[in-house]
């Protein structure tokens, strides 16, 4: 077998790892793999230094592209809010477990209780997160 083969081979198994693991990575290797294979098919004298520089040097070339395409047209979600945990606590009803007195209090959050400010409520009060910050939430009085 020849040393282009290899290197398509090796952008199939490049190509079929990145279907099986989660991640947008291993297709720009592959890619490179296979423009690597493609210019060894056809240069068949190729060291296997040049060959290895040239899959180096796809490899960048395919990641910077695919970096930027990522940029340029992100992938919609259904939920943007996935990665970020605190965000998505914003907006949610809590019971005030130690009064909020001079602005600082404690919450039940899920299973948790957090430090939070905002105005005094006693305990047992229900109260909307506003915000989090440095593990802090940040708490208004729900009405009505």
């Amino acid at each position: 077998m020849s040393a282009g083969t290899w290197w398509l081979l090796a952008a199939v198994v490049l190509g079929i790892a990145e279907l099986l693991i989660p991640g947008v990575f291993l297709v720009f290797l592959a890619l490179a793999a296979a423009i690597t294979g493609v210019a060894t098919l056809v240069l068949s004298d190729l060291p296997i230094a040049a060959q290895l520089g040239s899959f180096a040097v796809w490899s960048a070339v395919t990641v910077l592209i695919g970096r930027r395409w990522y940029r340029d047209y992100p992938v919609e979600t259904s939920d943007p809010l996935l990665n970020d945990r605190a965000a998505r606590l914003v907006g949610q009803i809590v019971t005030v477990t130690t009064a909020i007195e001079d602005g600082h209090g404690r919450v039940r959050i899920g299973d948790g209780e957090w430090p939070a400010t905002g105005p005094a409520l006693p305990v047992g009060a229900h109260a909307r997160v506003v915000s989090l910050s440095g593990g802090v939430a940040a708490v208004e009085p729900v009405t009505g």
